[in-house]
C-alpha cells in the first residue's frame, strides 16, 4: 500500500481551523490563541532491554505529550507507539482533538501523546517497561481534572491498565479516572472497544437518511483494517451493507460480491495481512480508491487521501475514521468531484465520547451498561451530526467547514475573557 504523503500534519490542521474561524468570524485574537499550544513536552525515556540483539542494553526512547487547549475541559486525547511519532504529529493530533470534543460538545478539551517506538520489536516487558517510564515521564502533567490519556494507535487496554497503576503508584492514591480505554474490570467502560467504529456508525445513519442511501445499495471500502477498521466493516455487514474491500500495509483485497469481516479477520491474524484472502488477487490502495462505489471509509493514517490520489476516488461519499487521512489540497479536489467527506472531528467523535463517559463513570463510581452507553452514544452523534449539516445548510458550506465553524464558535465563547 503507498505510505501517506509527508505534508505536515499540523499544518493542514492550522489551514482548517484557519478556514473554520473566517467563515464563523472569529475574532483574530481568539483564533491567535487557537493557533498556539498550551503546553508541549519532549520526554526521554529509558529502558533496559531484557531480549534480542540488545538484550542488557540501556535504550532511550523519545515520548511526547501536546496539550492543545483546555478551555472547555481536561486535555484529552491518546497515546500512539509508532515507530512515525513526531511532535508536528501530536500537535496536529491535539488541536483535531479540541475540536472533536467541541463538536461532540463534551467538557473536554484537546490533547495527544506519543513514543517514537515500533511496539512490535519490543517483547512484553519492554512494552510494560516503556509504559511506566513514558507515564513516569508525564505525570507531574496528566491527572483527572487535569489531562485524562487514553488508547490510540499500537496502544490497549492492557497499557492503559499499566499507565494507571505506575500514576497511581507516583501520586500515592487511587485515580481511576486518570485514564480511559482500560479493561472493563479495572473501570473501563462497556462498549469502548469498538466506540469509534460505532459512533461513526450512528453518523453514517444520520447522513445516510439524509442522502436517501439504502444498506442493500450501498457498497462500502475500508482502507486500514485494524480496531476501527474492523469493527466499522463488521458494523456495516452486520445491516446489510456490502462491504467490497478492506485494505491494511501491505495491500487491499476486492470483491464485488462482498466480504466477511470476520472470516478476512480470521485470516490476517492467521497470516499478519488480508492478502491472499479466499484467493483473491492482490490488489493496491490505487485500486481500492478507484473503485466505483458509495462509501469510502479512510482507518488508517494521516495524509492517506493527497493531491496524488484524490483525483481518482469514484466514491459517491468519504467518512474518515482515521485522523486527519485527507490533506487540504485533497479536499479541494474532492468537492470539485462532489464527493462528500464526512469529516474526522465528527465521524470518529465516537471514541472521545466514550472515552468521556467512562471518565464520568470514574468520577461517579459508577458502572453503565453497554445498551446505556450506546444509547447515550446514539444521542451526542446525532446531535452533532445534526448541528454540523444545520451550518453546512446554513452557509452553504462543506460538512469539513460546517464542524470546523461548530467547534471554534464553541471555544471561542470558552476562551472568552481569559485575556
Amino acid at each position: 500500500m503507498a505510505q501517506p504523503s509527508n505534508q505536515s500534519a499540523f499544518t493542514n490542521a492550522l489551514t482548517q481551523l484557519r478556514n473554520a474561524a473566517k467563515i464563523a468570524g472569529i475574532d483574530p485574537n481568539t483564533l491567535k490563541q487557537l493557533e498556539r499550544h498550551d503546553r508541549i513536552v519532549e520526554v526521554a525515556l529509558p529502558i533496559r532491554r531484557t531480549s534480542g540483539p540488545n538484550q542488557g542494553r540501556v535504550e532511550v526512547f523519545t515520548g511526547f505529550r501536546a496539550q492543545h487547549s483546555n478551555a472547555r475541559g481536561p486535555y484529552k486525547g491518546g497515546i500512539r507507539y509508532h515507530q512515525n511519532v513526531s511532535l508536528d504529529e501530536v500537535k496536529a493530533l491535539s488541536l483535531w482533538m479540541s475540536l472533536k470534543t467541541a463538536v461532540a460538545n463534551i467538557p473536554l478539551g484537546g490533547g495527544k501523546g506519543g513514543v517514537i517506538v515500533n511496539p512490535k520489536t519490543l517483547d512484553p516487558a519492554e512494552l510494560e517497561a516503556l509504559s511506566r517510564a513514558y507515564t513516569r515521564a508525564i505525570a507531574p502533567i496528566i491527572g483527572p481534572d487535569k489531562d485524562v490519556p487514553a488508547p490510540d494507535v499500537n496502544t490497549n487496554p492492557a497499557i492503559m491498565a499499566w499507565i494507571r497503576d505506575e500514576y497511581e503508584k507516583v501520586t500515592g492514591g487511587p485515580a481511576p479516572a486518570v485514564i480511559t480505554g482500560k479493561p472493563v474490570e479495572a473501570g473501563g467502560s462497556e462498549g469502548r472497544d469498538v466506540a469509534t467504529s460505532e459512533g461513526a456508525y450512528y453518523v453514517w445513519e444520520y447522513a445516510a437518511t439524509r442522502l436517501g442511501l439504502k444498506p442493500a445499495e450501498t457498497r462500502v471500502a475500508i482502507i486500514g483494517f485494524g480496531n476501527a477498521g474492523f469493527y466499522l466493516a463488521k458494523r456495516m455487514h452486520e445491516s446489510g451493507y456490502k462491504v467490497v474491500s478492506v485494505s491494511d500495509s501491505r495491500g487491499a483485497i476486492i470483491d464485488m460480491g462482498g466480504l466477511d469481516p470476520d472470516k478476512v479477520m480470521e485470516h490476517k491474524q492467521a497470516g499478519g495481512s488480508v492478502l491472499g484472502y479466499n484467493g483473491l488477487p492482490d490488489k493496491t490502495l490505487a485500486d481500492q480508491l478507484a473503485l466505483e462505489i458509495e462509501l469510502l471509509a479512510p482507518a488508517a493514517l494521516e495524509n492517506q487521501i493527497n493531491t496524488d490520489n484524490a483525483d481518482s476516488i469514484k466514491a459517491k461519499v468519504i467518512i474518515e475514521l482515521a485522523n486527519g487521512p485527507t490533506t487540504p489540497e485533497a479536499d479541494t479536489i474532492l468537492d470539485k468531484k462532489n464527493v462528500l467527506v464526512i469529516p474526522d472531528i465528527l465521524a470518529n467523535a465516537g471514541g472521545v465520547t466514550t472515552s468521556y463517559f467512562e471518565w464520568l463513570q470514574n468520577k461517579k463510581s459508577e458502572h453503565w451498561t453497554r445498551q446505556d452507553v450506546f444509547t447515550k452514544l446514539k444521542t451526542a452523534m446525532d446531535q452533532a451530526s445534526s448541528a454540523v449539516w444545520k451550518i453546512a445548510d446554513d452557509k452553504k458550506v462543506s460538512l469539513r467547514k460546517a464542524a470546523g465553524v461548530v467547534a471554534v464558535q464553541r471555544l471561542a465563547e470558552a476562551i472568552k475573557g481569559r485575556v
